[in-house]
C-alpha cells in the first residue's frame, strides 16, 4: 500500500467532510457513523490557507485529511481524520508531519489543539511529536436569553471596507496584548467572505474592548440551530471581567437575532477566572477534551486572560 501526502483541493472538500463524519462517528460509536455531525462543516478551514490543508491518498482515493491553522505566533491543526477502513496504517502520523513543517515555516512560538481526554491512543500519538497534555477543555452551551444592551456593539459585516480594515487592526492589537503576535484576523475574514456567521465588536470610548467570532447554523462549525463562539477575546484591564460578561451577553443577543436556539463556546480550565464566569452565566458542560501543547507551556492560557476558544 503506497500512501502519498499532498495538498487538499477545494473540489475535494465534500469528500473530506464525509470522511470526517465517518471517522468521528465510528470513534464515538454513533449508530450510523456517516450521519454523525451531518450539520457541521470543518472543511471551511481550507479557505484560511489552502497551502496548509493536506490529504492522504491511496490508489487515487482520499483516505485522510489534516488542516493546519496559522494564528500568528500560535499554530493549530485539525481536524485530523482518517477513514476507519485505513486505521492503524500510520496515516495519521504522516498527516501530522506536514502540519509540523508548516508551524516551523511560520516561526510560531506555540502549537496546540484538543483531543479526546479518554483516549490513550491519541495521547501517545501526539506525544511522539512533542505535544503534552495539560488542562481540560470544557465544551459548554446554553439557551440564549434577552438582556439590556449597555455598550456599543457592531457587527463586522455591517462595516465599510475601510472600517473593516481598521477593525481588523484593532482586533490584532487587542490579541497582541494578550499574547505576543496572536493573530486571528484570517478567522474573521473567512467567516465574513464565506457567510459562516459574523464577528461581534464591542466598543467603549472609541476603544475595542472585545470581539467574538461566531459561526451560525448548518454547514459551519456551529451546526443546526446553533451559534458557536469560535474565538473571543477581551482587552486586559481592571474591567476585563465585566467586559467579558458583556461580550457573552452580546453573543446571546446575536444568536437570538439569528433565530438560533443554542449558544456554545469552549474554554480551557487553565483560564480559571473566565471558566468560572461562563459557568456563572448559566453555561453547562456538555463534554470535556484535553488541551495538547507544544512546548509544554501555557501560551495565553493564564488566569488573567479572558479568551474563548477550544482548539477543536
Amino acid at each position: 500500500m503506497s500512501i502519498s501526502i499532498r495538498l487538499l483541493k477545494e473540489s475535494e472538500l465534500m469528500q473530506a467532510n464525509y470522511i470526517f463524519r465517518v471517522a468521528f462517528g465510528k470513534f464515538v460509536k454513533h449508530p450510523i457513523p456517516e450521519n454523525y455531525g451531518s450539520d457541521l462543516n470543518y472543511m471551511n478551514r481550507w479557505y484560511n490557507n489552502p497551502e496548509a490543508a493536506f490529504a492522504a491518498e491511496i490508489d487515487g482515493q482520499i483516505v485522510g485529511v489534516n488542516i493546519a491553522t496559522n494564528w500568528g505566533s500560535f499554530g493549530l491543526f485539525g481536524p485530523l481524520i482518517v477513514h476507519p477502513d485505513f486505521w492503524e496504517q500510520g496515516i495519521g502520523k504522516k498527516l501530522i508531519e506536514p502540519a509540523i513543517a508548516c508551524f516551523e515555516s511560520w516561526n510560531i512560538k506555540q502549537a496546540g489543539f484538543c483531543t479526546f481526554a479518554n483516549s490513550p491512543k491519541h495521547l501517545c500519538l501526539y506525544q511522539k511529536f512533542g505535544f503534552y497534555p495539560r488542562f481540560l477543555i470544557a465544551f459548554t452551551s446554553k439557551q440564549p436569553q434577552p438582556y439590556q444592551q449597555a455598550l456599543q456593539r457592531i457587527k463586522y459585516s455591517q462595516l465599510s471596507n475601510l472600517e473593516q480594515m481598521e477593525s481588523l487592526q484593532s482586533c490584532y492589537e487587542l490579541t497582541d496584548t494578550i499574547y505576543d503576535n496572536l493573530d486571528v484576523r484570517s478567522e474573521i475574514t473567512t467567516v465574513n467572505s464565506k457567510n459562516l456567521g459574523d464577528t461581534i465588536l464591542l466598543w467603549g470610548n472609541d476603544t475595542l474592548l472585545g470581539f467574538a467570532i461566531c459561526h451560525c447554523g448548518e454547514n459551519t462549525e456551529a451546526g443546526k440551530d446553533t451559534c458557536y463562539v469560535k474565538f473571543a477575546a477581551v482587552r486586559p484591564g481592571k474591567e476585563t471581567e465585566q467586559w467579558f460578561e458583556q461580550l457573552l451577553r452580546e453573543c446571546e443577543k446575536f444568536a437570538m437575532e439569528q433565530k438560533l436556539s443554542r449558544l456554545i463556546c469552549g474554554m480551557s480550565t487553565e483560564r480559571d477566572r473566565a471558566y468560572k464566569k461562563i459557568l456563572a452565566l448559566g453555561f453547562k458542560i456538555d463534554r470535556l477534551a484535553v488541551a495538547m501543547h507544544k512546548p509544554n507551556q501555557p501560551a495565553y492560557n493564564r488566569s488573567d486572560v479572558f479568551v474563548i476558544d477550544d482548539w477543536r
